[in-house]
Parts: C-alpha cells; structure tokens; sequence
C-alpha cells in the first residue's frame, strides 16, 4: 500500500464535465471550507479518481465514517469532503474521504463499484490509522448520498471482496436520492444512468432493495431541500421502517440543499451532535 500525507492538486485531476451554478458554487465553498487540512492519501484503483484520504482523529474511538461525495454523479472530489473531517476528528472518528469515477465517461454500475472497492481497503487498512474495521459508517450528501444507501441495502458486493455481509454498520445520508426512473420526481435522468434501455432505473435505486438486512439508517435533509429529495426520504424512511430497519430522520432547519451539506460540519451543529450519538447505539 502507498499512502502520501497530502492529496492531489485539483488541477491534476483528468477534466470533469462543466459545473453547474450550484455545483460551482459548491465547489468554491467547500474548498475553501477545507483549505490547509491535510490527510493520507491513498489508492484503491488506478484511475486518479479511485483514491481515499484518511484523517485520523488525535484519540480515535474506533468508529470509522467513510465520506462519499456528491455532484450529481458528473462532478466532485475527494477533497470536497476534507471540510467535514475536524468535528470528526475532535469526536475520535477516523474520517475517510472517497473518490470515485465520474459520469458521461463512466455510467452505472461503475461509480458503485468504485465504492465497493473504496469500502473494502477501509476494511483491510483502517485499523493501521486506529479505526476498528468492524465499526464502518458510510455518510454521503446528494449523489453520494445514494451511493452511501445504495452500498447499504445491497448485499451482492461484499461477498465477492470478501468482506462481512454486514460491513456497513449504518448509513447516514444527507439530501440523498432513492429512486429513479417513473414516478421518482427528479426532474432530469441523471446522465450516469445511460440512456433509458440500459435499464439501470431499478438497479440503481436504494428504495427498491430495501429488506430487513438493510444497514440502520439515519436520514436528514434541508428544509429548504429540493422538494423530490424531501418526498424520496419520506419514501425511504417509510420502506425501511416497513422492513423492520432501525432507522431516525432529521429536519436540517434553515438549510437548502447545499446549506444541509454544510451543515454536517458543524463541530455544535445539531446534526454532528445527533449523527455522533446514533453511532454510539448502533
């Protein structure tokens, strides 16, 4: 394993599709939200995209919450997620930010598989940085947010990694997406699910793979969110309260879609606080 105590100059990374206003203004903040933080970085893949940052905490407690970012599946970086990683830290969690490729060039399954692969070097290389390999948490905000329940309600990966069919101790998603496809809401197809004959729509949707073995849930989203993520967490929270799954929602005050993300970083926020004392019970 090669691990590097910084990460990648943006300016490095092969070209991404163009920003988006929001996703350009995202960007731009959460940049400058992790400016200076630095982590170990390492590879998972070959690609440039597959690749890991590793913060650990300065008394780790063994809890372990991997960071899946968004961009609608088209955009994003590792190091958008740094800036969530100190309140993190500070609670003893060992803080892991995950890469992966991105959409047109790479559609559906292959940013799933990515952090399929990302989850099992966690699991064999965690415990060196002082996370417990058992203690694995998955948070992700918008696309990442559906990557991190779609790796939580599936269990047709692990075994292949050989990893425990229960890896994922819980998913903590924030303005996530569940569905798609006929009566999902969203107001696009999202480009990494090709076009619709792939029919990928099922696949592809956390909401339709829920089961009792789903990994506990713990699902917030901005009050000021995108109306059809709102409806999809009502949606998601009802099928796996249906199913048996242990799972809490949580109503970010004065936040919209991006204002959620920013949220999660709050060393006093009420998110954190709430996000670290469901860990503690699962």
């Amino acid at each position: 394993m090669l691990a590097f105590a910084c990460g990648m100059n943006i300016d490095d990374y092969p070209p991404q599709e163009p920003f988006t206003a929001i996703g350009e203004r995202y960007h731009a903040e959460v940049m400058r939200r992790g400016a200076g933080l630095v982590g170990i970085e390492a590879f998972y893949g070959t690609d440039p995209y597959q690749g890991v940052m590793v913060y650990p905490a300065t008394r780790p407690n063994g809890d372990v919450l991997v960071l899946l970012h968004g961009g609608g599946w088209t955009n994003g970086y590792k190091e958008w997620m740094a800036f969530i990683t100190p309140g993190l830290s500070a609670a003893g969690i060992t803080a892991v930010t995950v890469g992966y490729r991105l959409a047109p060039l790479h559609l559906h399954p292959v940013a799933f598989q990515d952090v399929q692969l990302a989850i099992a070097w966690v699991f064999q290389n965690i415990s060196i940085y002082g996370g417990n390999p058992h203690r694995l948490f998955v948070h992700g905000h918008s696309a990442g947010g559906h990557l991190a329940a779609l790796l939580s309600v599936r269990h047709d990966w692990q075994s292949p990694l050989e990893l425990p069919r229960m890896v994922i101790r819980g998913c903590l998603p924030i303005s996530g997406v569940y569905a798609f496809g006929e009566g999902a809401g969203l107001p696009m197809r999202p480009r990494f699910l090709g076009p619709v004959e792939s029919r990928f729509d099922t696949d592809a949707s956390p909401l339709l793979h829920v089961t009792l073995e789903a990994s506990p849930f713990f699902i917030a989203y901005g009050d000021r969110d995108f109306p059809h993520l709102i409806k999809q967490a009502d949606a998601m929270e009802t099928a796996l309260r249906a199913a048996g799954v242990p799972v809490e929602r949580m109503v970010l005050a004065e936040s919209d879609h991006l204002g959620a993300s920013y949220q999660s970083a709050d060393p006093d926020g009420p998110w954190l606080r709430r996000a670290l004392s469901w860990m503690r019970t699962v």
